[in-house]
């Protein structure tokens, strides 16, 4: 069963896949995207993969009959697509070469743009699970992209807010976010000629980090070469300088926010291309699990403070930076 469920409370789709029950969890001896498992090619530096347990397929089936009044239910319409990063197992971001992450950069564009153009699609987002403190189920390193056949809420609602912000200022809310950040100063992270690192005064996860665009751009595709690879310096020098925090691999959720898909609005005005990182520690052996509060109430609190979280990380992102090729 694959559909979608509308949820009259929040004007949202709840997405219904009971197959994704049946992901297995990979043998410790067997991996299907390392070379000469035969589910990928032998010779390959990043891989698109179609996704073996979709919540969104380009041929859904016809919902169940169980709907009625304001239950409604749909297709469950799009695409899910993994992207591989490299043919190594323990490969993640900061060990790819500038070249391999150019690569990587280029796959993720590509296939952005070709799930952009299905006018079915309203929605491409594309985004990493790492570590299985975040239910990762297959450790080979690898991202993902969904196709949704709606605007997810929290984009939305993001979306609503830049919009309202710039109708009542004439003001584009991330160039004041960054411009309040570079002020204050004690929570930028990294920055560059167009890309700024920094966890916002406001985050609710302890190293929840933000890659923001410094000019007017909102999805991959308005990048250059050259900014596309300014871009993947970022991510490796963040990743790399989380991973330095507890010493070991650094668990997180990664997302890049862009605009949506086959909409007449223009977003340059009031929008930007951003990534956000939701990573789950707030100690070495402690994980941030969600209260009811914040579950229920959408309540966010973060059990740490932001201000000393960013030294802590800034001096790991140096330490990774010094040390990098060693």
């Amino acid at each position: 069963m694959a559909e979608l469920r509308y949820n009259p409370l929040l004007k949202d789709w709840t997405m219904v896949a009971a197959s994704r029950q049946n992901r297995p969890h990979m043998p410790k001896d067997f991996c299907p995207f390392c070379p000469g498992s035969g589910k990928v090619p032998d010779d390959y530096e990043v891989h698109l993969y179609h996704n073996d347990f979709p919540v969104l397929s380009p041929n859904p089936p016809k919902p169940d009959d169980i709907g009625g009044g304001l239950y409604q239910t749909k297709e469950a319409y799009g695409k899910c697509e993994v992207v591989l990063y490299s043919p190594g197992h323990f490969d993640t971001i900061p060990d790819l070469s500038r070249d391999h992450i150019k690569k990587l950069m280029d796959l993720w564009t590509k296939t952005f743009v070709e799930l952009d153009q299905n006018p079915n699609h309203a929605y491409v987002m594309i985004f990493e699970n790492r570590g299985e403190e975040v239910g990762v189920t297959m450790p080979h390193p690898h991202g993902q992209v969904y196709a949704y056949p709606f605007i997810p809420l929290k984009v939305k609602t993001e979306l609503e807010a830049c919009r309202e912000y710039f109708e009542e200022n004439q003001r584009n809310m991330f160039d004041d976010m960054v411009a309040e950040e570079k002020r204050f100063e004690e929570r930028v992270l990294l920055e560059s000629e167009h890309f700024i690192a920094f966890i916002p005064f406001f985050t609710d996860y302890p190293y929840g980090a933000y890659i923001v665009s410094k000019e007017a751009k909102t999805a991959l595709t308005e990048f250059t070469d050259e900014e596309k690879l300014e871009l993947g310096d970022m991510l490796q020098e963040l990743v790399g300088g989380m991973d330095q925090i507890y010493d070991k691999l650094f668990p997180y959720m990664m997302v890049m926010h862009q605009r949506p898909s086959n909409s007449a609005d223009s977003y340059e005005d009031y929008y930007r291309f951003h990534i956000e990182f939701y990573p789950p520690l707030r100690a070495h052996d402690k994980i941030k699990f969600n209260s009811s509060s914040e579950t229920g109430g959408w309540a966010a609190a973060n059990p740490t403070k932001v201000e000393e979280n960013a030294e802590i990380l800034r001096q790991c992102i140096k330490h990774y930076t010094e040390n990098k090729g060693e």
